[in-house]
């Protein structure tokens, strides 16, 4: 009989599985104290007081025991044998569809470099793995590759590409609108990106985060668009998405494109009272906007602090002093900019040497460019086809033909470079 003074709390619980799961007992049925000899094996040391069982009883408990404990270990044996047996027929079938897989995206990605080499126009996004078409959309696009990103992907197939995704069981998420949206925005498609945008913010599974604002604020920064950038960061805000540092460095170069300087002074003020740390791409967008307005007392400065705060100059951040103190017809400071480069480990290129021949060439310091080829050499790089036609243009406007003939002369020795950029890639 159960005693009538049992703890509330197991009662109340008790009262609780009684009401969610009818027809399970409230508790389990009382046990006979009373154990029979087949399934009690003697532990405790005997007494003379405790009657000793029998010889054949003690016998038949530890078989039945052993009986017990083999049958499991079977059962146990036989469960591990079966798990493994099934792991590994699924290791082969999951092989099986890897190798397809990657089977289909070399061909795809074959078919596509193929395809752009004959330029036979844009291929059928229906024949291809979707995620392949991504990959390859998102590194033409990272390499600014325009045309050969409308090859690989007809930007009108969208919905069929997504359509296609959809059919091998692939859902967009955030990554996939990121990419698209990115890719419509560099290709100044504004109102595919804005539909594609549109389309993601209705998927309630895939919302915009910091790089969906960013791609949309860097491709109305870009065409200098300021008030469509503004209205659209007002409105990321809105809908809760922070900014970040990299937030904040497609504003500062939106407005040193667009020339206001006083919203530029006003997101460095905001980036350092919220401490916002400052990355090499901030001090390079600042000192190649204040480089090119001419405004070198606070190129220098910001110059300076980029070093008090330890962060490592770059080839853009040179390219752009040097660029500055040649416009404004300093070449005393140019020499200035070398000197600190031979007292550092800044590893130099060719963008730079090319910048620094331009550089000569306007000043009309000739025998400074004429030695450029040569500094080079000793930094490990080679002349391409840019550092000789802009020697060979120096060399002409200022009637030196017989200089500019022989570096002609030396252009079929030199090859074109791989990726053509208008500007410095911060």
């Amino acid at each position: 009989m159960l005693e009538t003074n049992q703890n509330p709390m197991a009662a109340a619980a008790a009262a609780s599985l009684s009401t969610t799961t009818p027809g399970v007992p409230l508790f389990p049925p009382l046990i006979s104290t009373r154990r029979t000899a087949s399934t009690r094996v003697q532990v405790s040391p005997r007494t003379d007081s405790e009657p000793s069982s029998s010889p054949s009883s003690t016998a038949l408990t530890v078989v039945d025991e052993r009986t017990r404990r083999i049958a499991r270990e079977l059962d146990e044996l036989k469960r591990r044998e079966a798990k493994e047996r099934k792991e590994l027929r699924d290791r082969k079938v999951a092989s099986q569809k890897a190798v397809s897989v990657i089977l289909w995206r070399e061909a795809t990605k074959a078919v596509i470099d193929k395809s752009g080499r004959k330029k036979k126009g844009p291929i059928n996004s229906k024949k291809l793995l979707p995620r392949t078409v991504l990959e390859a959309l998102h590194e033409r696009v990272a390499a600014l590759r325009w045309e050969s990103a409308l090859k690989v992907f007809a930007f009108d197939k969208v919905q069929s590409l997504l359509s296609d995704m959809a059919n091998h069981g692939i859902k967009p998420n955030t990554v996939t609108y990121n990419t698209l949206i990115d890719a419509f925005g560099k290709a100044r498609k504004f109102s595919e990106m804005e539909s594609i945008l549109v389309e993601m913010l209705a998927d309630r599974d895939c919302q915009p985060d910091a790089w969906t604002m960013n791609s949309t604020l860097r491709a109305f920064g870009n065409i200098g668009q300021i008030e469509t950038m503004e209205k659209c960061y007002e409105k990321f805000q809105t809908a809760g998405i922070q900014p970040n540092v990299q937030t904040f460095n497609i504003l500062l170069d939106s407005y040193g494109k667009a020339e206001e300087y006083k919203k530029m002074s006003a997101v460095m003020e905001y980036m350092q009272r919220y401490h916002y740390s400052w990355t090499i791409v901030t001090f390079n967008i600042m000192i190649d906007a204040f480089g090119k307005a001419g405004d070198l007392k606070q190129m220098e400065y910001l110059f300076r602090l980029m070093r008090s705060e330890r962060i490592k100059p770059s080839c853009v951040t040179l390219c752009s002093l040097v660029r500055a103190y040649a416009h404004a017809g300093k070449p005393e400071k140019i020499g200035g900019v070398l000197r600190f480069v031979e007292n550092s480990d800044v590893l130099l290129d060719t963008v730079f040497f090319n910048c620094l021949v331009d550089a000569y060439g306007r000043l009309r310091c000739l025998a400074e460019m004429k030695a450029v080829p040569e500094m080079m050499k000793q930094s490990g790089c080679k002349p391409d086809i840019i550092t000789y036609r802009t020697m060979i243009k120096a060399y002409s406007f200022n009637g030196m033909d017989s200089h500019a003939k022989e570096i002609r002369e030396l252009l079929p020795t030199v090859t074109r470079p791989s990726l053509k950029r208008d500007k410095p890639d911060f």
